[in-house]
């Protein structure tokens, strides 16, 4: 009893570390949002740096929020997972809640909280990706063989999409719907069974951009901004003429000529075409290269977490993966002219208080999953060398097999099984990480 004593005292002791290559991505893009906060704004306001300050302000909170999810335990969350889900809807009927809920421009979208508005589905992205990972892990192999369980959480989604579409959030309904269809894809979804609801989705949301004259104008101006410059096409021009002024290396910094009152949503929706003509094209290729880096970091550790049978911390990374991958996707397409023009900020460099506080927030969960991920396997190495050195010990009995020799507080590991396959059934087989035996 005193080495098993000894053994989980080493094992608890043992404790993880953030992954460098995320984090400093993560630093990166934020400290390019900060200097094009403070570039594309100057002009705005009679004071020069007050949207600097208040992005400053709640950069500064976000902070706070991604150091308190970067050091709580990702199975206390997961606890909570049905509370989330209520979460979501109880902010998205706030706003219509009389005295609570804020209208900016004909689109009912915030919370009054006195000193500042919030966004409400900025946070129901995070408690819906962190809900839905939860419904993956409980429900993992049902998802992939029967009906129900893979339309409860397109139901779920379906309800919340009603409820973006009536505030209206065409942008963000449409996000939430791929963000939940890759999800149960990487989950183990039967894709034949997918691809109807997929079908049914698309010629519905298509169905609603058509019918709704302001996105159908939206549709035409995209197509060719120049034939209503003035008018419908005059955000989309001013940005493509911001992005052609840039050319190779940019006119450098602070000497954007469309950020002074010719661009709108300067340095919200459209920092990515100031950035683009201060910077020029190698400028914003760095821009890319950092997303590409954060992202592909980010998948790569859900993938570490799916072989290592950590399939909650795995789906969490993959759904801050999706969200972030295509939110960054429309935002720059939007600012080249290659998709219509959607109110989808540039995540960690768009200036924006409740947009900047979730995604620190989703910035400090991907950080908890790299810790834990790293923990579990510093734990599963020190219990290999254990195995290791007890197989090289002579014995005067048989040996007992190694896995009875790993105390129950311990993180729990796989089998060991040399052929058990790893993963979801969307993802490539894998074989399971073994102890070893005894000969």
């Amino acid at each position: 009893m005193n080495d098993l004593s000894r053994q989980a005292t080493r094992l608890e002791a043992i404790e993880g570390s953030y992954d460098k290559w995320l984090l400093g991505a993560i630093i990166a893009l934020t400290g390019v949002g900060v200097v094009m906060v403070a570039s594309s704004s100057i002009a705005l306001m009679s004071s020069p740096f007050y949207y600097l300050n208040r992005h400053l302000i709640f950069l500064a909170v976000g902070i706070v929020l991604a150091v308190i999810a970067a050091r709580t335990e990702l199975k206390s969350i997961e606890q909570y997972n049905q509370m989330l889900l209520l979460g979501c809807f109880v902010l998205l009927l706030a706003v219509f809640t009389p005295g609570l809920g804020s209208t900016v421009n004909g689109a009912r979208r915030w919370i009054n909280l006195g000193i500042s508005k919030f966004q409400t589905v900025e946070a129901v992205k995070v408690l819906y990706i962190v809900w839905l990972s939860s419904y993956l892990v409980r429900f993992r192999d049902e998802v992939n063989a029967t009906w129900p369980a893979m339309l409860k959480p397109l139901g779920v989604a379906g309800a919340l999409v009603v409820l973006l579409l009536l505030q209206p959030d065409f942008g963000s309904s449409t996000l939430l719907l791929a963000i939940t269809a890759g999800m149960l894809v990487l989950g183990g979804v039967n894709m034949p069974r997918m691809s109807m609801p997929v079908i049914i989705g698309l010629v519905g949301m298509s169905a609603l951009a058509i019918i709704e004259p302001y996105r159908m104008r939206r549709i035409t101006s995209f197509l060719d901004p120049w034939a209503d410059q003035q008018g419908d096409g005059y955000q989309l021009s001013n940005a493509l003429m911001a992005v052609g002024r840039g050319e190779w290396t940019g006119v450098g910094l602070g000497n954007s000529v469309q950020k002074l009152y010719y661009l709108p949503e300067a340095h919200t929706d459209f920092i990515f075409s100031v950035t683009a003509e201060e910077f020029g094209f190698l400028g914003t290729c760095v821009i890319v290269a950092l997303y590409a880096l954060l992202v592909g970091r980010t998948f790569w550790l859900g993938m570490r977490c799916v072989e290592m049978k950590r399939h909650f911390s795995g789906y969490i990374a993959f759904g801050i993966g999706l969200w972030i991958s295509m939110q960054t996707f429309v935002s720059i397409g939007v600012n080249l002219g290659i998709l219509p023009t959607k109110g989808l900020t540039l995540p960690l460099i768009s200036s924006g208080g409740s947009s900047v506080l979730m995604t620190c927030v989703a910035m400090g969960l991907l950080l908890r999953v790299s810790y834990e991920l790293k923990r579990a396997e510093r734990r599963q190495a020190v219990r290999i060398g254990g195995a290791e050195d007890a197989a090289a010990e002579p014995m005067d009995e048989p040996a007992a097999p190694v896995a009875a020799s790993v105390p129950m507080s311990a993180e729990p590991v796989a089998a060991a099984a040399p052929n058990a396959a790893r993963g979801t059934s969307r993802l490539q087989s894998r074989v399971e990480p073994t102890f070893g035996r005894l000969s």
